[in-house]
């Protein structure tokens, strides 16, 4: 016999028992079974690459395995070309519907009518699923994952056939016992988009009849361990308790992102000792700058003018002041930008860098200094230098590239994080934090150096920025005693904060770069940059 295949880590696709490592899908959403056993309709919605499909997939298999059921998985993708052509939408699901049935393995009397009964464009999907039920023995659920690939007039009318056809049930006329929309968005929006009151449920949207709307979260610190125990458990390499943590901590547990982190340290990185923090560390930056399809599609995002409405606050750290932004808070925690709970937050420290990386590209591609001459002797960084150097290049180019940039609101913070960027990350690390209605982006600069013995140290140099924006107050009092708090979690004795001056009245470009030292609220003696 052949030795089974070595599992390893899925960072493309749904996942597959035999091949990859996997947390077992149905405890991490035990409600949709029991609303398909209450032949219930609803929405199951995640951003992409949190394990829907799987999750749908093993429900679809268990279901049926047990004699009951005839649980159906097909995806909705191939009719996003349809359009509004609701008539070509019809017949590609159809088509999906027969081919996910005969790829499924069940008897033939379970199997759709072959052909489809036909009649007329908007009245087809209804009809072919009617004849279906009434054919089968068994109680027939529908699983339609990507629902979101409907568009326009389609979505309507595939939205409107499914409820005619569940509200004709208690009149003996068969339609699928269950129907699950699986996709990234949650309820509201499909009902906006089918013509119904997003906040309510309106008897003229196809929608008043879904029972509930239920999110796919992401893994917990204790399932991301228990995933990678599988792994020590398989391949006999094991993970410190630290380095677990310290995926958890740069993930939140974004399912995809835990898959890739372990596969580029095993696979890529091709490390076969004890998998430490500092190797996460490592993966963590080669998957950032690679850019792999997951972050590629995250950065594209920043673009759509409602993501930027959203972030463009977070990152200057202002308030929301917009009443109608809901919509684009709800819209941005669909796809998994940021945090479901308020305050708005990116969703993790990982895409926290990505998306300060991409906006501050144009301003990278304007820095010219050498990272390896900031190296002291000692192999210290030299943090007072880069600040001074960063003075000289805001007086050049920091006019322009305000101007220039697209997150207009937060230019400042992303300026100077590619400032940072460029000239840290070659031996070092950047960590920010930063969030709507903080009113400042901290900033810990990390790099790693050898001591007088040879014993690996790590410096650590602690930043605050604060903007001075028109009609406002000095922010300096604040930020002292914003960084003094900063500080104290650090356990740093000082650290420097950085204003940035957007009045109207404040020096020209060209004469801005001064240096203080201040005091903060608790004693600590810190620096003052005002540009």
């Amino acid at each position: 016999m052949r030795p089974p295949r070595a599992k390893y880590f899925n960072t493309t696709g749904p996942c597959d028992p035999r091949l990859h490592y996997m947390l077992p899908p149905a405890p991490r959403l035990p409600e949709a079974r029991t609303l398909i056993e209450m032949d219930r309709y609803f929405v199951l919605h995640a951003p992409r690459q949190t394990g829907k499909t799987t999750m749908l997939r093993t429900l679809a298999a268990d279901l049926s395995a047990e004699g009951d059921i005839a649980a159906l998985l097909f995806s909705c993708e191939r009719a996003k070309v349809a359009g509004d052509d609701y008539g070509a939408a019809e017949e590609m699901l159809l088509d999906s519907i027969r081919q996910a049935a005969a790829r499924s393995g069940w008897p033939k009397r379970l199997l759709p009518p072959d052909p489809w009964p036909r009649i007329r464009a908007g009245s087809q999907f209804i009809m072919a699923l009617s004849e279906w039920c009434h054919r089968s023995p068994r109680r027939v659920v529908l699983l339609m994952d990507e629902i979101d690939a409907l568009q326009g007039e389609s979505l309507v009318s595939i939205l409107s056939q499914l409820r005619d056809g569940h509200n004709a049930r208690p009149d003996g006329e068969p339609f699928p016992a269950s129907v699950v929309l699986c996709g990234l968005r949650d309820l509201r929006d499909y009902k906006i988009a089918s013509g119904g009151a997003p906040d309510r449920y309106n008897a003229a949207s196809p929608f008043n009849i879904l029972r509930k709307s239920l999110r796919l979260g992401d893994f917990t610190a204790d399932q991301v361990a228990e995933l990678y125990d599988q792994h020590t458990q398989t391949a006999g390499q094991e993970f410190t308790k630290d380095a677990v943590d310290r995926v958890y901590e740069l993930t939140q547990g974004q399912p995809w992102l835990v898959n890739a982190l372990a596969d580029e340290i095993i696979t890529e990185m091709r490390v076969t000792d004890t998998i430490t923090v500092e190797s996460v560390d490592v993966a963590k930056e080669r998957l950032i700058r690679a850019r792999a399809t997951h972050l590629d599609s995250l950065a594209a995002r920043l673009q759509d003018p409602r993501v930027k409405r959203v972030m463009e606050p977070i990152v200057a750290g202002g308030p929301y002041i917009d009443r109608h932004n809901t919509k684009d808070l709800a819209y941005a925690r669909d796809l998994g930008l940021i945090t479901q709970t308020p305050p708005p937050q990116v969703a993790n420290p990982i895409y926290r860098e990505v998306i300060l990386r991409v906006l501050g590209d144009l301003t990278e591609q304007n820095i010219n200094a050498d990272p390896r001459s900031f190296v002291l002797p000692d192999g210290r960084f030299d943090l007072p230098r880069l600040l001074r150097e960063f003075v000289v290049f805001w007086r050049e180019h920091g006019e322009v590239l305000i101007q220039q940039e697209g997150y207009h609101e937060a230019a400042c913070q992303i300026i100077l994080m590619a400032f940072l960027h460029r000239l840290v990350n070659g031996g070092g690390y950047l960590d920010r934090e930063y969030a709507a209605g903080t009113k400042r982006l901290d900033v810990l600069v990390r790099w790693p150096y050898s001591g007088p013995d040879g014993e690996r140290l790590m410096q650590r140099e602690a930043m605050e920025l604060k903007v001075w924006r028109p009609g406002a107050e000095d922010p300096e009092p604040e930020g002292l005693a914003q960084l003094d708090r900063y500080l104290d979690r650090l356990t740093l004795t000082t650290g420097v904060l950085v204003i940035f001056d957007r009045r109207p009245e404040a020096l020209p470009w060209r004469e801005r770069g001064d240096f203080d030292q201040a005091t903060t609220p608790s004693g600590r003696q810190v620096t003052v940059l005002r540009v």
